[in-house]
């Protein structure tokens, strides 16, 4: 996915600022989600090689490849929406909110958004939500690694503060190694309690 052909279909069409924007963190029990917007360049000379949906790649390229991203984009944007707003207004809501803060928070506005899967976003500009977008538009594959490399960071942070879920493995999904911390110590602040209740007894890790 090194050709950006649906920015440059729109750049054809008059569209000047192609923005890709994906998340990463849908479904842990545990962290944010986290957004991620960005504009990249289209012309040959400054395009990223390698860049595809972020799962399908290693964390050191992912690594790599973020730097890369971060160096060339005309603007690029993350944003986190915390896990106590994940379970006031559930997790798709919440995905939407931080699309939209992304997108909104881009130093270059973005005249055109693409976004994977098939979410709608409530912001002014053009959109449109392209299925398996992260794997097939070079934007959005470049959306999901900013996410997943910040996100991966995040949850190592947080790794050293709550060493008993093994985040720093996990990233907060529900691994049995994490289930099975929850069910001895209980969960902590940034655990997602509409997503635990299955098998959580109500303690709080002190």
């Amino acid at each position: 996915m090194d050709i950006p052909t649906y920015e440059r279909e729109y750049f054809k069409a008059g569209f000047c600022a192609v923005a890709g924007v994906d998340e990463v963190g849908r479904g842990p029990l545990a962290g944010p989600v986290v957004c991620a917007a960005v504009i990249m360049p289209i012309e040959e000379e400054r395009l990223v090689a390698g860049v595809d949906d972020s799962k399908a790649l290693s964390a050191k390229k992912r690594e790599f490849l973020a730097e890369r991203i971060r160096e060339v984009a005309r603007a690029y944007a993350v944003e986190e929406v915390d896990e106590g707003t994940i379970d006031a207004i559930n997790i798709l809501q919440a995905t939407r909110l931080g699309m939209k803060r992304a997108v909104e928070k881009l130093s270059l506005p973005a005249d055109m958004v693409l976004t994977d899967g098939t979410m709608t976003l409530d912001i002014s500009a053009p959109q449109r939500s392209i299925v398996k977008g992260d794997a097939l538009v070079y934007s959005i594959g470049a959306a999901s690694i900013l996410a997943k490399v910040y996100r991966d960071a995040l949850m190592r942070r947080y790794a050293e503060e709550f060493p008993e879920y093994g985040f720093e493995r996990n990233a907060g999904y529900g691994t049995p190694q994490h289930i099975a911390a929850i069910r001895e110590v209980g969960i902590c602040r940034i655990h997602r309690r509409t997503f635990v209740t299955n098998f959580w007894d109500g303690r709080e890790r002190r």
